[in-house]
């Protein structure tokens, strides 16, 4: 079997949006979605981490670029995204960590 994964990392900055909104919902397993900001004013390569419509937080700028390209050039759906770490006695921007795999080509 081929190995499809691209990243394993927390969720950064998850402390100060809609993650305690929706915290309920996280359990390992989760799928997740994510969604590139261009015009994000603090770096043109932030890819922002959803669930449904509540923005989770970032993934972490020193690896979001490569994600960034794949996104911006239209390949919203090759990513699929998972949590895969849940500790809640951390701090918040280590509670949730999230692996990111290349979806197979019949799944997209």
């Amino acid at each position: 079997m081929i190995n499809r994964h691209f990243l394993t990392t927390h969720i950064a900055g998850f402390a100060y949006y809609d993650g305690i909104d929706v915290i309920e919902k996280l359990k390992i397993g989760t799928e997740l979605r994510l969604k590139a900001e261009p015009t994000n004013p603090h770096d043109a390569d932030a890819v922002a981490i959803y669930l449904e419509d509540a923005m989770l937080g970032y993934i972490p700028s020193e690896k979001n670029e490569q994600i960034s390209q794949f996104l911006q050039l239209g390949y919203d759906d090759l990513f699929e995204v998972k949590i895969n770490r849940l500790s809640l006695d951390v701090h918040p921007e280590k509670q949730f960590g999230i692996v990111v795999r290349i979806r197979e080509k019949n799944k997209i």
